[in-house]
């Protein structure tokens, strides 16, 4: 029988986030601070606002590009946060979680062959989507000793004349790091000198813990050349719901659009009714749940510090991004370890590119409680490791 399988995709490898996640599912005791997934419900008026559409009998297919009265409130957020107007009807997609709006994203804008710049350590999507999409992904690896922020210098080495989409990671995940407007604005420059396109993916927008968070849209020339994505799974505390969005050039919304009314028809309408009261309603929630995390980024870094594990400060997400490279282990040796020993589940840093070699993800959207637990385990685990390099010295 002739192959079924599309050679592209049988070459993409699976995520690397999943595999300790199904580990630790079937390991009695154990910790897991893995998933990206807030540990909080979604705020009962949201859900409630989602129940009453159920009830009031709302179970018809909105029009493809989402709830007329959504579009406007995803306006209004972005005017109220950001300073910049969209149309609602013409530069606004709701999409089905902000992973469907990175995937048409790319596949509205790239022509086979085209060159797309992915940093890493990044979220795992990027580079499949790309390829997907017909696209070269191109990597650039971001360094520890720059916050793993992008640099201009770094961007301007990796732009070719095939390069045409930036995929602009901030804040990020795994590593927390964030780009402050001065951070912008150098890569601005390059990116208007070599007539780039740019999708910011901001789903970790409202959790910052420096300042607030700045978009590239609001630095003068990126709102006509960026798409920015965002969406209601991580700061609402909404990730079964499935909604993200999209804004940006009427354009490409168009083209985006059209790709999303063929493969997905509207995404999901009770998740739209809920998102509409959570944009309007929901900011003191979104800060209540801020606030709990920052308190847990503390918690870790002054622990890492007690203990002697080196972590530069994330501002961003809830991923803190620890160093373990005086182990001399990889990250996978690292992770497979400690789960087997002292049950608790990390991500290793290699999940999210080749660049996150000797470093973890550990994720702070867990109770403090929990937290607690799995570093005191992490403190034994990290003893027994030096205690061993002793031995062998």
């Amino acid at each position: 029988m002739r192959d079924p399988l599309s050679k592209t995709v049988v070459e993409i490898k699976p995520s690397g986030i999943r595999k300790f996640f199904d580990i630790v599912s079937e390991m009695k005791d154990a910790i897991s601070l893995g998933v990206g997934e807030p540990d909080f419900d979604t705020p009962w008026h949201i859900r409630e606002e989602g129940i009453y559409s159920l009830e009031k009998g709302r179970t018809f297919y909105t029009s493809n590009a989402g709830l007329k009265e959504l579009k406007q409130e995803i306006a209004r957020y972005h005017k109220r946060h950001n300073n910049v107007s969209y149309d609602y009807n013409h530069q606004v997609l709701v999409t089905v979680g902000g992973s469907e709006a990175i995937d048409i994203g790319l596949r509205a804008m790239c022509e086979p062959g085209d060159e797309v710049l992915i940093p890493q350590p990044s979220y795992v999507s990027y580079e499949p989507c790309a390829i997907l999409a017909g696209a070269k992904p191109v990597i650039i690896d971001l360094k520890a000793e720059n916050e793993f922020r992008l640099t201009p210098q770094q961007l301007e080495e990796k732009i070719t004349e095939k390069t045409k989409i930036l995929i602009l990671p901030f804040p990020n995940n795994p590593t927390g790091a964030i780009m402050e407007r001065a951070d912008l604005e150098a890569i601005a420059k390059v990116i208007e000198a070599h007539d780039l396109y740019v999708i910011s993916d901001e789903i970790y927008a409202a959790l910052t813990y420096k300042d607030k968070h700045v978009s590239i849209v609001e630095i003068p020339g990126m709102y006509e050349r960026t798409v920015l994505i965002n969406g209601f799974s991580k700061a609402f505390a909404m990730t079964g719901w499935r909604l993200g969005y999209a804004c940006g050039p009427a354009p490409i919304i168009e083209q985006m659009t059209k790709i999303h009314q063929f493969a997905i028809m509207c995404a999901p309408t009770t998740s739209q009714y809920a998102a509409v009261e959570a944009l309007r309603n929901g900011d003191d929630d979104v800060e209540e749940m801020r606030m709990a995390y920052n308190q847990r980024r503390r918690y870790l870094l002054h622990t890492f510090q007690e203990i002697g594990l080196e972590c530069f400060e994330p501002y961003g997400a809830f991923y803190v991004f620890p160093c373990i490279k005086e182990f001399g282990m990889t990250s996978d040796e690292f992770a497979t370890r400690f789960l087997e020993e002292e049950k608790v589940a990390v991500v290793p840093g290699t999940a999210f590119g080749d660049s996150g070699e000797g470093f973890i993800r550990i994720s702070y959207a867990y109770s403090l409680e929990n937290l607690k637990v799995a570093i005191s385990r992490l403190g034994h685990f990290i003893e027994r490791l030096r205690e061993e390099q002793k031995e062998k010295a």
